[in-house]
């Protein structure tokens, strides 16, 4: 199962998909994660140190201009993967990163979409920390997922960019097998109205996070996410979020 975790900056996706690593990888060690944010936080929030990214692979590349004749810049970044891959007891992360020079940053996204559609089969669970915003969609670097989660906090920009998100992949022919939103930091009294506003735009919602003062700790001192405690409220709800994902994918 490929899942992708979207939304617009500073809502949350990061530390849901964090820890839907964490909840998952406690089932299967088989895991894939990925941060194809070029602002990236996941290593981070997972409590991985990332050694070579995507991005630095491609730099390093166009600097040595030691590409195989006949070669193109995608067919040699595809073959430096597993380079790039930080391996863990519980899981698997990779970082896309971003090229620090000059450029298009279209090569790191063909890789994205091949480690996808290629690599991405050896694994049991692949979780993908999208970046911010529709670009992801616009790329096409997330068609191939199966569960797209649109994280959304109480406000009214949250709300409208999940809305363009299931209008976009409509428009661009992209179909998921299952496009969720995940409300993030909502306030008890304000759930129940922001689920019925997502659920009347055709929105499913999996799960509502409260806001959780562990996860703000956490944050502040440089903590993995990964490490919340049990009681942590947050985690308690993407238990349950990843509970209904499994049930309603089989997996």
């Amino acid at each position: 199962m490929i899942i992708a975790v979207s939304g617009k900056g500073g809502v949350g996706k990061t530390m849901l998909a964090a820890l839907l690593v964490r909840t998952f990888s406690e089932d299967t060690s088989n895991l894939l994660a990925i941060d194809a944010d070029p602002d990236s936080n996941l290593p981070e929030a997972v409590g991985v140190k990332v050694e070579k990214t995507i991005g630095d692979v491609r730099e390093e590349i166009l600097e040595s201009r030691s590409r195989s004749p006949g070669s193109t810049l995608h067919d040699v970044l595809e073959g430096h993967v597993m380079d790039t891959i930080e391996e863990t007891d519980r899981f698997d992360l990779l970082e896309m990163g971003r090229p620090e020079g000059a450029g298009c940053y279209c090569a790191v996204n063909h890789v994205l979409r091949a480690i996808i559609d290629r690599w991405a089969k050896d694994y049991d669970i692949v979780i993908i920390d999208t970046e911010a915003g529709l670009e992801h969609l616009s790329r096409r670097t997330t068609q191939d997922v199966d569960v797209m989660i649109v994280v959304t906090d109480s406000s009214k920009r949250g709300i409208e960019t999940a809305k363009r998100i299931k209008v976009l992949a409509s428009e661009l022919d992209i179909s998921f097998k299952e496009l969720y939103v995940v409300v993030n930091r909502a306030a008890d009294d304000m759930a129940e109205g922001i689920k019925k506003t997502l659920e009347e735009a055709g929105l499913k919602v999996l799960g509502t996070i409260p806001e959780d003062r562990n996860v703000l700790e956490f944050d502040y001192e440089g903590r993995p996410l990964t490490e919340l405690p049990e009681d942590s409220p947050a985690l308690q709800e993407v238990r349950r979020i990843k509970e209904r994902l499994s049930a309603a994918t089989g997996t």
